[in-house]
């Protein structure tokens, strides 16, 4: 592990209530996700249960249109279920106001969108320093954490460029680093290593793989890629909206 990693993770509060007892992070019941196109319901979601605690790293694998992305949109609050409940840190997330949780997903979730999500006009280091402007972390530190997290994707020496100057890959690995930027308990990820050549992709695992174990830090991620079930603690199979597979990977 590399010396900015260690100093990443022991940063890190660990005064997560949640770790210490050992509860579920998340849990799922019933969640059914039904889409109207036209005159047809299409059922993105049937029935899911799941139970995930504290510290795993957690794959969701399958076809495209099998609900992966949809299956991590209900867990991070933003979609709302047809049926069924989604339990994030204890709380029912759709009984909460939109403000309660923007709220929860600024402090306490990291988020890397398939789209990467980026702001075109703000330089990589502007946009990992934007949600700690939010959250109201001081310059000095906010400059420490965001030289840090652009050290991890190695890219150190594109603080000061923007967007439209990185390649597709450059760009996934920003969003990345702003996903770490505030110390999550849990990070949800759609394709994380999707445009990431294969080396970077597996440095990229490697590194959610150390944030589990050194800090517990929960990943819940989406990946064709085969390789994250070398890293994953836990691999489920979607297809047609239900899990058909779990594996547990001792």
């Amino acid at each position: 592990m590399t010396h900015v990693e260690n100093t990443l993770m022991s940063t890190r509060p660990t005064d997560v209530d949640e770790i210490k007892d050992g509860a579920p992070l998340v849990r799922t019941i019933g969640l059914k996700r039904v889409y109207q196109v036209g005159s047809e319901q299409v059922y993105a979601l049937r029935g899911i249960d799941l139970t995930i605690r504290p510290g795993q790293f957690v794959a969701f694998k399958g076809r495209s249109g099998s609900g992966k992305t949809t299956l991590l949109n209900m867990i991070g609050g933003l979609d709302q279920p047809t049926e069924g409940e989604v339990y994030l840190f204890g709380q029912n997330i759709n009984r909460l106001s939109e403000a309660e949780r923007t709220r929860l997903r600024r402090d306490r979730l990291g988020f890397v969108f398939q789209s990467f999500a980026l702001i075109p006009t703000y330089s990589a280091f502007e946009n990992i320093e934007l949600p700690l402007r939010i959250a109201g972390v001081g310059a000095r530190e906010r400059r420490t954490r965001v030289m840090r997290c652009l050290t991890i994707v190695g890219l150190q020496r594109w603080a000061n460029h923007r967007p439209f100057e990185m390649s597709g890959g450059q760009q996934q690995r920003l969003s990345i680093a702003r996903a770490l930027a505030h110390h999550p308990d849990l990070i949800i990820a759609d394709e994380p290593t999707g445009e990431l050549d294969s080396e970077t992709g597996r440095n990229i695992l490697l590194l959610f793989q150390r944030l589990v174990q050194h800090e517990g830090i929960t990943v819940l991620l989406s990946s064709h890629d085969p390789t994250v079930n070398e890293f994953a603690s836990d691999v489920y199979e979607l297809s047609d909206g239900q899990i058909v597979n779990h594996v547990t990977r001792s």
